[in-house]
């Protein structure tokens, strides 16, 4: 980025965001792409340039969806993308164009009910995004304005305008740091908001304009400023230390001035803004499945009813009987196009076996079962005084499907709450204050360096090289220590904390920081001041960070600290091995360790580097590289020092949840960037690993490091095989499965040999042969891991054979790709920040929640949808099979069975609150035996209950049961005349039985697989029996009499008054539900050791059985009472029916 102010035209300040003096062609300037230029308070520099406003965006953030011009087209558009949907709609549109028999009505209102639901749950979700940005873009702001401040809503900003921000306010835009109240043009930021850290980062405003610290001074301002276009990497832009990003707070700094230079939808952190991609479960794919399935039913369906058809018609007299001569139109109507219109009418006929209002069920069930997840309060942490989160419902099926859980180690099987143990000084082991020189240390004595001992540098390194800042204590937020009674630490890392105070531990104490110097006090209590030149901060790739300080005599230092593969090829390798062997044995313990290294600079070294570093920092383009380069060639030809460990002790339970999930036939692999030693302890301890798991071992160390790695790597992945004894894909299927459990360890440098392979190597089949070896072991460690390389490990696996459930858990940003790339992502809310939590799916406080959230929560989901997607096809099929069936006796003259209003209420109003409730609280194992049981678990794995098998069960049990509903009531008919009188009943009364019988069966099928009974069970399931009778009186005219002129007046009362109804309707229900009975019966004697339900809801199906089978009959007594006046003669013979069936009961 250029700065120009007029007292100096022919400069240019700074690069990117970060910004210093320097000549007006700096590195790369030629290269320079897509720059804006902004005037600071829209005043040109020079009034003899031609001033052309530039039009930017304005500074609303706008995140929702629709408005209320778009709302209803854009949303129906979306809706109807759904082929369910989309099918509804032409079903509709032809019973609307084309004379079918049925009214548009039946498929109308139903989807128009679909329809508004989702669009009043979408709607108002986007309400509160509408709502979320007003609050954001009418808040009050401060510009300055003619040396005054001038209040605006936040939205009114633009781009070149001066903003005042005060303390513990949000930054309305992406601003560049002016000038502060501070004298030293500091301020502090907290990016919560972005990235969840809640550490203070310090900015630095630019250095010409630190003096303006006053409105007139700042209004006085003439300058233009020359940056790139926007652009959406955050985190990259996190660093530059003049940009203030949209979003953050500023912390304990009185106010700022900055110019506003990216507005509204341009800045980092709207620019970030983006859905998740899509993820769908595989009940959704099982759903496509079966409504194929269905689909292909209703085409035969119609096929099979036009042939047959124009079959019975070609006989003259059924093609045209005398009382029903055809018009002129119809007999001159082409005969294709009248038996495209009859597979149209039989279309929508058949139209309900597809069960458009499961949709909007599973939607509810999903959105409303998401809320006991959060409100669970055994997953309520006090810590941190928050529970679990849901950010996806859709996925909550999924959890009961994992077979994969890829797990990070620090901060989610590891508190992240650092210790400081020990601490290693060329070869002397100092640990409780006392030096313990060892057998193997190679020195002589200490060492001299500028009249101090090594030990003293050592821990002089400690206390400068890192970002650690001192607050006082009631202005903490952030990650804590406590160097003092007045003054807390914070650090975005608890190991700096814990390194820090270590230091403190023997005798050296960090003081903070005051313009740009670092304090600290010695061993013998002197005040010790150093300049802070440079600090190269830390990243994942290099694994190390510095910064170059200047001593009160004038000499210049690097200090250095990382990882050990990150120091030790940058150090005089004489001075490694005293050091190594205490690194390598302190990661066997389980420590996490960080090696020290230092060297001293000449005057002209640093001026090389400080202009490398400003040139690197000004780079529009490649900016990132070349820092990184920079920072090669700073941080080499360095002397070691010592080494750290810090213990990271393992969370509550973090063991035991893992054998739960081994237990439930999951693979859990631990994906880490620590060292190997580190992270094997680790595995160890949480069990992980057993005393009597093989280890496969595939690192750099046994690669080796010859030229020709490839093929030693073939080797070594070959005898992984042998040694499983594996020689041939036939035996590998049978050697793996024997009694002893493998493990594989491999490192980030061998998996990137097998997942990227060099061009002319021959072995092209790393992978492969790899992914066989990982699939069959119970435990998998990936050692010193890139965030990519989590990812490419979860896509690896996620697209094998069979395509595995994935979860994915961690706790940091570096977790996220994994998170991401899983099928399910969770996120801890740790320490390092809630990045992850945002972009999970779920979100728990600690690793021991996992258990419960897959094994209990997991497991009751996916069998509730499973059963209420499998219902609701049952129940479709029981009820058109019947409409089917009728075809048959009527001509197949496209004659409803039903009445228009049975038709459209079935699953709006009849069946779909008894599932609904089932879905949500069906617990058909109690919650503390599935957590106490992961074997539990594999019971419903790989999807065990939507299957084809289970699929063809309830398929030829919802054709049973159609079929007993449609011939049972077919043979009570063979006597037309159902009454004493003489009285022929119609055919709207035998579609009334047949109904009838349909929704007292589905529903009482319900309440026999109810497990878990509530108030709210027992609400919905007779309350939509008794809801169905009372509508039937209704529409009937009994109690609404103006419906006394519709078809179906008084046929539901006048069909009750027959003792015969009355028997058909309760055997053909029993005979419905006897082999379901009987199956349940069986099932129960074969199990009599499954664990009992719990109380106060449990029951024993036994006696449900036996209530069902003697109170059916009983309850009959008192209808036969009520209508023995009207048929005397056919209540002997019910009578001694229930005699009979009570004797046999």
């Amino acid at each position: 980025m250029s700065f120009k102010v007029p007292s100096n035209p022919d400069c240019s300040l700074g690069a990117d965001f970060s910004l210093s003096w320097l000549p007006r062609q700096c590195a790369g300037e030629e290269k320079r792409v897509g720059t804006r230029t902004v005037v600071v308070g829209h005043r040109p520099v020079s009034e003899t340039d031609a001033y052309v406003a530039q039009k930017f965006c304005d500074n609303r953030i706008v995140s929702s969806k629709y408005t209320l011009w778009n709302f209803l087209p854009k949303n129906l558009f979306e809706q109807f993308r759904r082929i369910a949907n989309f099918y509804f709609l032409i079903i509709f549109l032809v019973q609307v164009i084309v004379d079918t028999p049925t009214s548009p009505v039946t498929s109308g209102l139903p989807l128009f009910f679909v329809i508004t639901v989702t669009a009043i749950k979408q709607g108002y979700e986007d309400w509160l995004r509408h709502r979320a940005d007003n609050e954001v873009n009418k808040s009050n702001v401060f510009i300055v304005e003619n040396a005054k401040q001038v209040q605006k809503e936040s939205e009114k900003i633009k781009v070149g305008d001066i903003v005042e921000v005060k303390a513990d306010e949000t930054f309305p835009c992406d601003l560049i740091f002016l000038a502060s109240s501070s004298v030293d043009g500091t301020c502090y930021v907290t990016t919560a908001s972005l990235d969840g850290e809640s550490n203070f980062k310090t900015h630095y405003a630019v250095r010409d304009t630190t003096v303006l610290c006053t409105d007139e001074a700042i209004d006085a301002l003439t300058a233009t400023i020359e940056c790139e276009q926007p652009q959406p990497d955050l985190y990259k832009s996190l660093g530059p230390e003049n940009l203030l990003l949209k979003g953050a707070t500023l912390k304990n700094t009185k106010k700022i001035y900055g110019v506003a230079v990216y507005t509204g939808m341009e800045t980092k952190m709207a620019l970030n803004y983006q859905g998740k991609s899509q993820k769908r479960s595989a009940v959704e794919k099982s759903i496509n499945a079966f409504l194929i399935v269905y689909l292909c039913i209703l085409l035969s369906k119609a096929t099979v009813c036009t042939t047959l058809k124009y079959v019975w018609q070609s006989n003259p007299f059924n093609d045209e009987p005398w009382y029903n001569e055809k018009t002129k139109k119809e007999r001159e109507t082409f005969k294709v196009l009248r038996m495209f219109t009859d597979f149209l009418s039989f279309m929508v006929l058949f139209n309900f076996i597809i069960p458009v209002s499961m949709y909007v069920t599973v939607e509810m069930q999903k959105f409303l079962g998401s809320f006991f997840i959060s409100w669970d309060k055994e997953m309520y942490d006090e810590e941190i005084k928050e529970g679990a989160l849901v950010n996806t419902s859709d996925l909550n099926e999924e959890l009961g499907q994992v077979e994969y859980v890829f797990t990070d180690k620090t901060g989610t099987l590891t508190e992240n709450s650092m210790e400081f143990i020990e601490c290693c000084i060329d070869g002397h082991k100092y640990k409780d204050c006392i030096s313990e020189v060892d057998g193997f240390s190679q020195t002589d004595g200490p060492l001299k360096y500028y009249g101090k001992s090594r030990e003293e540098l050592f821990l002089r390194a400690l206390c400068l090289c890192h970002t650690v800042q001192i607050k006082e204590a009631d202005q903490v937020d952030g990650l804590i220590g406590h160097p003092e009674h007045r003054y807390t630490y914070i650090s975005s890392s608890p190991d700096e904390i814990a390194l820090v105070k270590g230091a403190e531990k023997y005798g050296f104490t960090f003081l903070g920081l005051e313009n740009n110097f670092m304090k600290i006090r010695n061993q013998k209590n002197e005040m010790e001041t150093y300049q802070l030149l440079h600090v190269l901060n830390f990243d994942p790739v290099r694994r190390r960070m510095s910064v170059i300080v200047r001593t009160t005599t004038g000499k210049l230092l690097l200090f250095c600290k990382g990882a050990d593969s990150s120091i030790f090829p940058r150090v005089q390798q004489e001075e490694i091995q005293q050091t190594k062997v205490h690194v390598d044995r302190n990661a066997m313990d389980g420590y996490r360790t960080l090696c020290v290294a230092f060297k001293e600079l000449t005057q002209k070294e640093y001026d090389k580097i400080d202009r490398q570093l400003n040139e690197a920092k000004m780079a529009l383009q490649d900016r990132e590289e070349k820092m990184a380069k920079v920072f090669e060639d700073t941080e080499a030809d360095m002397h070691l020092i010592g080494a750290t460990a810090v213990e990271d002790r393992l969370q509550e339970q973090s063991a035991e949840t893992i054998e739960a999930l081994h237990a439930a036939g999951m693979k859990v692999w631990v994906l880490t960037g620590d060292k190997m030693e580190t992270a094997k302890s680790t595995c160890y301890a949480c069990r992980l690993f057993q005393t009597s798991t093989e280890l496969l071992e595939l690192t750099a160390k046994t690669v080796g490091e010859s030229e020709r790695k490839e093929d030693r790597l073939h080797e070594l992945l070959m005898d992984s095989l042998c040694e499983g004894r594996v020689l041939n894909p036939s035996f590998l299927r049978l050697s793996w499965t024997l009694s002893q459990e493998y493990g594989l360890i491999i490192d980030g440098s061998t998996l990137s040999l097998i997942l990227n392979p060099s061009q002319d190597s021959s072995s092209s089949n790393y992978k492969n042969i790899f992914l066989q070896i990982c699939l069959k072991c119970t435990a998998v460690l990936c050692c010193r891991m890139a965030p990519l390389q989590k990812a490419q490990i979860v896509r690896m696996v996620k697209n094998t054979k069979g395509s595995p459930i994935t979860l994915s858990i961690g706790d940091g940003a570096n977790d996220v790709s994994m998170i991401l790339e899983a099928h399910v992502g969770i996120g801890i809310k740790g320490k390092e920040g809630r990045q992850a939590s945002r972009n999970s799916d779920y979100a728990v406080p600690k690793f021991k929640h996992l258990r419960k959230l897959l094994l209990a929560h997991g497991h009751l989901y996916y069998v509730r949808i499973a059963h209420l997607v499998q219902y609701f096809f049952y129940k479709n099929l029981c009820f058109i099979l019947p409409q089917f069936l009728y075809q048959f006796f009527c001509g197949f003259s496209q004659q409803p069975l039903y009445d228009a209003a049975y038709l459209t209420m079935y699953n709006i109003c009849f069946t779909s609150l008894p599932i609904l409730a089932y879905s949500l609280l069906e617990q058909h194992i109690n919650i503390d035996t599935l957590t106490a049981d992961p074997q539990l678990y594999m019971k419903v794995s790989d999807n065990a209950m939507l299957q084809w098998k289970p699929f063809l069960y309830w398929t030829f049990l919802g054709a049973f049961e159609g079929l007993v509903f449609f011939f049972g009531v077919y043979f009570l008919f063979q006597n037309s005349s159902l009454e004493d009188n003489g009285k022929v009943f119609g055919n709207w009364t035998f579609g009334t039985i047949v109904f009838t019988v349909l929704v007292f069966t589905v529903t009482l099928k319900l309440a026999l697989d109810t497990r878990f009974w509530t108030w709210m069970n027992h609400f919905v399931i007779w309350g939509s029996l008794a809801f169905y009778v009372f509508f039937s009186f209704f529409w009937g005219g009994v109690i609404w009499p103006f419906l006394k002129q519709q078809r179906m007046y008084f046929v539901f009362a006048h069909m009750l008054t027959s003792v015969s109804t009355w028997l058909a309707i309760i055997l053909l229900i029993f005979i419905s539900l006897f082999p379901e009975i009987l199956l349940i019966v069986l099932k129960n004697i074969k199990e009599k050791t499954k664990p009992c339900f719990s109380p106060p809801f449990c029951f024993n199906l036994n006696l449900l059985l036996k209530c069902f089978v003697c109170l059916f009959p009983l309850g009959l007594l008192l209808p036969l009472r009520w209508v023995s006046w009207a048929c005397p003669s056919e209540v002997d013979t019910v009578v001694d029916w229930m005699q009979a069936s009570l004797k046999w009961t």
